[in-house]
């Protein structure tokens, strides 16, 4: 699979089988993380991988109470240190959180390949999980996903029909212009 056909093929999953992810899938996921750049390779993260039944469960249920996320054998917290990151985005503000936007995708993308589903989830109480979590107060909860095998009728094989704006109003060239 190309990483073109990657993005075409890569949608919101809120189903899981009780599949379990095979070691080699799980490494290749993990380093996908791992190797993903950031602003000044400053790597101003930690990513909580989230495995234990029990502890899925609690986190789904400080997600707006998402049951469903926990039926996947994996969910990733991408956690972000502001302190570590570059500070100068845009001359003003911090690469956190597109640092760590930049690695979810990275992510979301390997687990397509491996015929994998993702949710991205940025509904938390983010205090609440990070109590739960043990993240320090200086970090940031950014986003979860949870990580698993498609239950029921989703065919990852087959492109989503994604409804996306036309071309024309969403690109200009060399400078900004209005929708047509």
């Amino acid at each position: 699979m190309t990483v073109v056909e990657a993005i075409g093929r890569r949608r919101s999953v809120r189903e899981y089988s009780d599949r379990p992810i095979p070691a080699g899938t799980m490494e290749r996921l993990i380093e996908s993380l791992r190797m993903a750049p950031s602003a000044c390779n400053n790597q101003p993260w930690k990513f909580i991988l989230i495995r234990n039944p029990e502890n899925r469960m609690k986190v789904a249920a400080i997600c707006r109470d998402q049951k469903w996320m926990a039926g996947a054998p994996l969910i990733v917290a991408a956690c972000g240190i502001p302190e570590a990151a570059y500070k100068k985005m845009g001359g003003y503000g911090n690469s956190v959180d597109i640092d760590l936007a930049i690695a979810m995708d990275h992510l979301t993308l390997v687990a397509a390949e491996e015929g994998l589903g993702t949710c991205w989830i940025g509904a938390f109480n983010e205090q609440a999980l990070k109590e739960h979590l043990g993240v320090p107060a200086n970090v940031k909860i950014v986003v979860l996903t949870p990580v698993g095998y498609p239950a029921g009728q989703i065919d990852l094989a087959q492109p989503p029909d994604k409804k996306r704006r036309p071309r024309a109003d969403i690109f200009s060239d060399e400078k900004w212009s209005a929708s047509n």
